[in-house]
């Protein structure tokens, strides 16, 4: 049909009302409606990528903040975990043992018995506590496995500046430094970094966790917290009293371990609320070498960590005191494969120490 010079077809015509929805009215395009199929029209199909990028987009910024929020929080907690300042040795690098081989890491764990630790104050005060407990921890440059060795607190030792004495004295005389310097400079084992652990703060972590298993036992954080510190009654006195504190820390590792704790943030981050009750750590030792090594350690499990205490020939009086005397040709072999970073090749060997068994006094 033909008006006023103006032709419209009628197929144009019915695309036009198809377009403006049949009434003449304008057309919405935020309103995309059912999905459409592969005859939509290109407007349409435009109306419709728009949405979805914009879902896209707003699960994203939700995914970007959850994560943000969750990097900050576990920033947080992290800072609140104490840093004890020149805890390490600042001896020139030559005139200590070598770091270990690749990048394997070498931990000192120092614990402070409950009924000895001091008021709260400076990480150290002279003559305030002597060390309860030595251990030292390599982790594999794999991060695989790991290895804790247990040195007894009575171990009859040269202590720099001081001469003979008792282990547990450098702590005492030198605090972290001298503990550090002595252990190195008995073991030929360079020593990464040093964490403080305060045993009776186990108790809120082992709670955390939902407690642990010993002896056939489920114990809360104040049963394991006396467990840990039983000597007295023990056939082995100190020797079977470490071998109570590595099956706690052993238990302890495992409920973390099992439960996916170090794979998940809100987990990390609930943990690590509790962890500053429990361990100072170096003032080198950073937030993001923390993250870190929480990260690498992910994959390893309870039966790739290996306990064992370092061989003695047994105790002896001197000077009036009763002390530990370490087996030095045994433990040659322990310090050199941990220096170089063959701890499971040397536990596999006939020279290994005794490890920890399932069975403690």
């Amino acid at each position: 049909m033909e008006t006023g010079g103006e032709t419209e077809t009628a197929p144009a015509a019915a695309e036009e009302t198809a377009a403006t929805g049949g009434n003449g009215g304008s057309h919405d395009d935020t309103e995309a409606g059912p999905a459409p199929g592969p005859g939509a029209s290109p407007r349409r199909r435009r109306v419709w990528l728009r949405v979805l990028i914009g879902s896209l987009a707003a699960v994203l910024v939700l995914v970007l903040a959850g994560a943000g929020y969750a990097w900050w929080r576990t920033e947080q907690a992290l800072d609140s975990i104490d840093r004890i300042p020149d805890a390490l040795p600042t001896l020139p690098e030559e005139e200590q043992p070598p770091r270990a081989a690749g990048d394997a890491l070498v931990y000192l764990l120092v614990g402070l018995d409950a009924d000895e630790t001091p008021e709260p104050g400076p990480a150290w005060q002279a003559g305030a506590a002597r060390s309860d407990t030595m251990m030292l921890l390599q982790i594999s440059g794999d991060r695989r496995s790991a290895s804790l060795v247990s040195l007894p607190r009575d171990t009859w030792v040269d202590i720099p500046g001081h001469g003979r004495a008792k282990l547990n004295a450098a702590y005492s005389w030198g605090g972290p430094q001298l503990m550090v310097r002595t252990i190195q400079d008995l073991t030929g084992v360079r020593v990464d970094h040093l964490a403080v652990l305060d045993w009776s703060g186990f108790r809120s972590l082992t709670d955390a966790v939902g407690g642990v298993d010993l002896d056939g036992r489920h114990m809360d954080g104040e049963q394991a917290l006396e467990y840990v510190r039983e000597r007295y009654s023990l056939p082995g006195g100190d020797f079977d009293r470490t071998r109570r504190q590595q099956a706690f820390l052993r238990s302890l590792m495992s409920r973390v371990l099992s439960s996916g704790t170090l794979t998940d943030m809100g987990r990390v981050n609930g943990l690590l609320n509790t962890v500053d009750d429990v361990v100072s750590v170096d003032d080198q030792l950073s937030n993001g070498e923390l993250r870190g090594l929480l990260w690498d350690l992910r994959g390893v499990r309870t039966s790739d960590v290996h306990f064992m205490n370092a061989p003695v020939t047994g105790t002896d009086m001197i000077e009036g005191q009763s002390v530990v005397l370490l087996d030095e040709e045994a433990c040659a072999p322990l310090w050199q494969a941990m220096r170089e970073d063959a701890m499971p090749a040397f536990l596999a060997g006939d020279q290994a120490p005794d490890q920890l068994g399932g069975t403690v006094r």
